[in-house]
């Protein structure tokens, strides 16, 4: 356990959960359309994007696979902390990222996942800095679910009792914060599917005209 940790040289943290970038089990959704060798592609392009951003964010960072660590990858190992999911599902997954991170003594905490092609080192920033004011941030995705979750303490409901993946997430996660201050910001537009990642021009090479 002693190499896995890490002394905060922040009070904040930001968590990246991404899936390991293997073929026929990334993006599945979007594979479906496109096949599965093209959406692996878009997938690592979307995580040299995630990475590229989240360097630039002032906080301590940390990664959490989907399946296993790796140490040589997009994910600069002098920069960010690597770590592993743990759960049965995407809540429990999340829950125990945050639970681990503020027993670390952090004092904000921040999630954000590894498909938006629209979100910058600039919208994390903001994020933790309304955490300055308020108790939670979040920013919603136009899927109805949401791309980032920030808090300053641990609120456990919001990680139980959701069906993951569909468009009651974020009504629902609001529902439970109804007691606690709510910074929003921007609504994004994450990539599950074709239909979400059509207009981008950059993408377009990683597949052919559909």
């Amino acid at each position: 356990m002693a190499k896995d940790f890490h002394f905060p040289t922040s009070k904040k943290a930001l968590i990246i959960f991404t899936r390991n970038p293997e073929l026929g089990k990334c993006k599945t959704r979007l594979a479906a359309t496109i096949g599965d060798e093209s959406a692996l592609e878009i997938y690592k392009y979307l995580l040299q994007h995630t990475a590229k951003l989240s360097e630039k964010v002032k906080a301590d960072k940390y990664v959490f696979y989907s399946e296993s660590i790796k140490r040589e990858d997009v994910w600069n190992a002098t920069i960010f902390n690597k770590k592993l999911q743990q759960g049965n599902d995407l809540g429990e997954r999340m829950e125990n990222a945050f639970t681990e991170l503020f027993e670390l003594g952090y004092e904000k905490v921040i999630i954000i996942g590894s498909d938006l092609l629209d979100l910058s080192s600039d919208d994390v920033n903001e994020a933790f800095d309304f955490l300055n004011e308020n108790d939670t941030v979040i920013g919603p995705a136009k899927d109805g679910g949401y791309y980032l979750l920030g808090m300053k303490n641990m609120h456990s409901k919001v990680f139980k009792n959701k069906e993951w993946g569909t468009s009651t997430v974020l009504e629902n996660t609001l529902s439970d914060l109804k007691d606690s201050t709510i910074s929003m910001l921007k609504e994004l537009n994450d990539i599950d599917t074709f239909e979400d990642m059509k207009h981008y021009e950059q993408l377009k090479k990683f597949y052919k005209n559909i």
